[in-house]
Parts: C-alpha cells; sequence; structure tokens
C-alpha cells in the first residue's frame, strides 16, 4: 500500500511506515499543489498536518484512499463528512500534543504577567528601566479561565493550579456536575463570569458556527482590566482587530495569538504593532517531544487502520 506525508513529520515514524509500505514522504508537499494532487491519486493513506487542505478537488482524486492521518487535533482543514461517507477513516493525535500546548499556555500567561522579559535592547544599550517594569505581576493567586474543558485545557488547568491558580471553567458541552471539574478543582461557570473574573483566559474551543468571534468586542471589554487572554485553539474564534483595538487602549493587559483567521497572519494586520502582544507562528503544540509523540501515535494508528481495510 502506499502512504503519502504533506508535511513534516518526525524521521523514525516515517521510517517505520517505509519498512512495511511504499511510503512517499515531502514535508513541502503542501506547497506542490500538482505534486500533491498526483501524489494522493495512487495513495491508500494521507497523513497531514494542519495546512493540507483535504477537501474538494485533492480528496475527490484521491479514488484509493482508505485513511487520512492527522498531525494534531483540529480537523478543520479535512472534510470529515465528505471522509465518512466513503468510508475513510480520519486519526487525529488525540492528547499526543497536550503538554506543549499547555506549557505554551502557562509559559506566556508569566511573561505577560510580569511584563519584565522585552526589556533586553534597553538594557543592554545601558538603559536602566528598572522602576518601569518593578510592577509586574506574580501567576501565584491569580485565576486562570479555561474556555473549553478538553485534554488541553484540562491540562492546562493543571499546571495553573500547580502555580498557585485558582481555575475557573467554561464547557458548553459538558455539564456543571461532570467529573472533570473535581477531578481537575476547577468551578464551572458561564463564559461571561469567567470573563468578568479570570486573571488569564485561555481559548480551548474547536472553531464552528458557535464559536467564531466568540471573543468580540463587547466580550474583551467584559473583561477584568489587566487581564491577559491566550488563544491557542483557531484564529477566528477571536476577533483580531477588536482585540488590537482592546491592547492599544491599555484594557487588557497582554495577549498571546497562536492561531489566527488567515494563516500565514497577512502583512498589515490591525495587530501588527499592538502592544504587550506575543504572537506564534501555529506551534504551540509542536515542539521536538510532541513531535515524535504525535508522529508516533499517528504512525502506528495508520498501519493499524490499514491492515485492518487491506485489500
Amino acid at each position: 500500500m502506499r502512504i503519502v506525508i504533506s508535511e513534516f513529520m518526525d524521521a523514525d515514524a516515517v521510517a517505520s511506515l517505509a519498512s512495511t509500505h511504499d511510503t512517499f514522504y515531502d514535508k513541502d508537499l503542501v506547497d506542490k499543489p500538482d505534486a500533491l494532487a498526483a501524489a494522493v491519486a495512487s495513495a491508500d493513506a494521507l497523513i497531514v498536518r494542519n495546512r493540507t487542505q483535504v477537501r474538494g478537488p485533492l480528496l475527490a482524486g484521491g479514488a484509493t484512499l482508505r485513511v487520512v492521518g492527522r498531525l494534531g487535533v483540529g480537523l478543520d482543514n479535512i472534510d470529515v463528512p465528505a471522509c465518512e461517507a466513503r468510508g475513510i477513516e480520519v486519526i487525529p493525535a488525540t492528547g499526543a500534543n497536550a503538554l506543549a500546548v499547555a506549557e505554551y499556555v502557562i509559559g506566556t500567561a508569566m511573561l505577560l504577567l510580569r511584563g519584565a522579559y522585552a526589556s533586553t535592547a534597553a538594557v543592554a544599550d545601558g538603559r536602566w528601566p528598572r522602576a518601569a517594569l518593578s510592577d509586574g505581576r506574580e501567576i501565584a493567586g491569580k485565576t486562570l479561565g479555561v474556555v473549553g474543558f478538553g485534554s488541553v485545557g484540562r491540562l492546562a488547568a493543571r499546571l495553573g493550579r500547580a502555580l498557585g491558580m485558582t481555575v475557573v471553567g467554561h464547557d458548553a458541552a459538558l455539564p456543571p456536575d461532570a467529573s472533570a471539574w473535581r477531578d481537575e478543582h476547577a468551578t464551572p461557570v458561564a463564559l461571561d463570569d469567567l470573563l468578568a473574573r479570570a486573571d488569564v483566559v485561555t481559548l480551548h474551543v474547536p472553531l464552528g458556527a458557535s464559536t467564531r468571534n466568540l471573543v468580540d468586542a463587547p466580550r474583551l471589554a467584559a473583561m477584568k482590566r489587566g487581564a491577559i487572554l491566550i488563544n491557542t485553539a483557531r484564529g477566528g474564534v477571536v476577533d483580531e482587530s477588536a482585540l488590537a483595538a482592546a491592547l492599544r487602549s491599555g484594557h487588557l493587559g497582554g495577549a498571546a495569538l497562536d492561531v489566527f483567521e488567515a494563516e500565514p497572519l497577512p502583512a498589515g494586520s490591525p495587530l501588527a504593532g499592538a502592544p504587550r502582544l506575543i504572537l506564534s507562528p501555529h506551534i504551540a503544540g509542536v515542539t521536538a517531544e510532541s513531535n515524535v509523540r504525535v508522529s508516533t501515535m499517528i504512525a502506528e494508528r495508520v498501519l493499524a487502520s490499514l491492515a485492518r481495510t487491506g485489500r
């Protein structure tokens, strides 16, 4: 059987696939649409990250596809209903990158609360902005608001509690009496209540009709003055223009965005030049360690799927 991998994957995992199947790996294949379509046309399995759009003509052209492996958890780049209709199994790497994302959340929260770590250039230049940077805040004693209490949200809550934070959470799909709240010592609250109470708000929800622009101008205004917003979920969950305005006005204490409405973030975005803002290129879940975990999980599960559906 033939396996096509269109984005980067751990070398050992690729080798494990190639040891038993014809495997074509090109981490830049996603940027070669004609070559990608030609490769998928004869593939039994396709392994992608978040950039390869498994839908439309590409999916239709994969007449022999049996399985799509996703090196990550979000499935908005895959037409899951169309895959299901054709009997194509879609396999996400559920849980394998949760720790990387949770550490990103807590790490950026600490950076933004403290506010001192952007002083390197000034200090190296002979300036001494000690007074200006002496009112940074500690993370202990703060309230962490987790929107979306799945595996990543729960792990972020656990790390926050370990540092002395109080945790409140909101998840429209999780009943208030669910054991997860008790297990993580988190208090379930309404979204607006969470925004009003939390010093740090972290988002872990999929992008859909009910979550698009979930954090808009009115909800940003409802957040505590000086609060921190962190989005590692999907870009469309936050109104980027409204966020830039909230940062420039001084209402928010800072924000970290790893995901954007359009990726790569276009030049001239309203976010450009906004103060107290950390931007990263959709890598919160990607570390050396998580890449091994994600790649190994998907390689094993794709091989198992091919064994079940072999022809």
